[in-house]
């Protein structure tokens, strides 16, 4: 009972001061929910809507059911979860958080995962993009195209390791939600059950369509809420002086670590919003790059408070737990951060050094001009994302019109 009372005195406290700083500090609540905007119209709505209704589809039409059968001896050794976790790890990887939160929910409201298996599953799967990492991050802040490969390479690996730690979780003898998993399974097979859940759900096409349309952009404007919402909660912070108290913990941290103390405010405005702690990281004059992309890394996987909060809205839908979710990003960010230390010497070192890769490895070569490639497009996005957004806003509001006459 008093657990009770002293979380409602803390929730009612914490709102009051968020009221009382949104009046001391209106310029900067304002110019905080512009940038917050801004980052959900020009980059986040139009890069996860297009995924979000294709992923859909998928679903409706048995493909993810096709995909779930063929990768069930892939993915049930591995990370003991069925099938369609490959295509919600790859649509995850793909699109960026929070995909993979969204697409587990929808896997487990169709019983297609366990509880636990969905618990597995959403830990590993919420992962940046590759668009972000190269176009916002390399090149957007440090000017560096080079720097995503380790970025990259740490965040997805970090990944992987993860899943593996996390197929630990959960009782030894769960039921599984996998029907055939003893028997050889066959195109044959992936072919009836394609057609099984295509005719299951006997949706017109049209109604389909508009269906995903509806659901997807619905979960875009509840992540755009939240993107404003700790755009400006961040503000407040810093201006409130919480920031600074909070980083005066993390300097002993990175001291002993061997990095700057410089460092601990970009850290933690991360640990609330990642775009903002990765921005401020690539400022750190004193710090060095390799310091840079180890607490990058970090900021990146654990994905900051304000996508934790989008992941923990759509998992309420569902009877999928949050605490998982929350302790496998705080071990993503500590393998990433590894990863990114241990990769630096025998790859950045040696291939990439003063930005000049070399020829001695043409895989890296690769993978640079991929990332060449993608920050073209993240600067393309940039300029006709805002149009893409309130086209498809345009077009939610016909759709929801035209609904609300039907039904009267």
């Amino acid at each position: 009972m008093l657990k009770s009372r002293l979380k409602t005195l803390f929730l009612a406290a914490a709102v009051t001061l968020m009221a009382v700083s949104l009046i001391s500090f209106p310029q900067q609540s304002f110019d905080a929910s512009i940038r917050g905007l801004n980052m959900w119209w020009e980059i986040v709505f139009p890069s996860l809507l297009p995924f979000f209704i294709v992923s859909e589809m998928l679903i409706g039409f048995g493909v993810v059911r096709f995909i779930g059968v063929l990768l069930e001896p892939l993915m049930r050794p591995l990370f003991k979860v069925p099938g369609v976790g490959g295509f919600v790890w790859a649509m995850g990887m793909a699109s960026g958080f929070p995909a993979g939160a969204k697409l587990t929910a929808r896997m487990r409201q169709e019983g297609q995962l366990t509880k636990i298996e969905a618990e597995r599953l959403v830990s590993f799967t919420n992962s940046s993009n590759p668009l972000f990492i190269f176009g916002a991050v390399s090149v957007g802040f440090f000017y560096h195209v080079q720097l995503g490969v380790i970025l990259a390479l740490a965040h997805y690996l970090g990944n992987i390791s993860v899943g593996l730690i996390m197929r630990f979780y959960g009782s030894s003898d769960e039921e599984s939600t996998a029907k055939d998993k003893d028997r050889n399974l066959s195109i044959r097979e992936a072919f009836a059950a394609l057609h099984r859940t295509r005719i299951k759900d006997n949706r017109p096409i049209g109604k389909l369509l508009g269906d995903a349309v509806m659901s997807s952009i619905q979960t875009l404007l509840m992540i755009g809420g939240f993107i404003i919402l700790f755009s400006v909660i961040n503000k407040l912070l810093f201006h409130l002086n919480i920031t600074g108290f909070l980083a005066e913990f993390i300097e002993l941290l990175l001291v002993m670590l061997g990095m700057t103390d410089m460092l601990s405010l970009p850290f933690i405005s991360g640990l609330f919003e990642i775009t903002l702690g990765s921005q401020m990281t690539s400022q750190v004059q004193d710090a060095t790059l390799m310091h840079q992309a180890v607490i990058t890394s970090f900021i990146l996987a654990f994905s900051g408070f304000s996508v934790q909060a989008q992941v923990a809205s759509i998992l309420a839908q569902t009877d999928i737990r949050f605490k998982p979710f929350f302790f496998a990003r705080i071990i993503h960010g500590i393998f990433s951060a590894f990863y990114a230390f241990i990769l630096w010497n025998p790859v950045y070192e040696r291939f990439f050094q003063d930005g000049q890769p070399s020829n001695a490895m043409p895989v890296m070569e690769y993978l640079s001009s991929e990332g060449s490639r993608l920050a073209e497009v993240y600067s393309l996005l940039v300029t006709v994302g805002p149009l893409f957004t309130i086209g498809s806003l345009l077009i939610y509001i016909w759709i929801l019109g035209s609904r609300i006459i039907q039904e009267k």
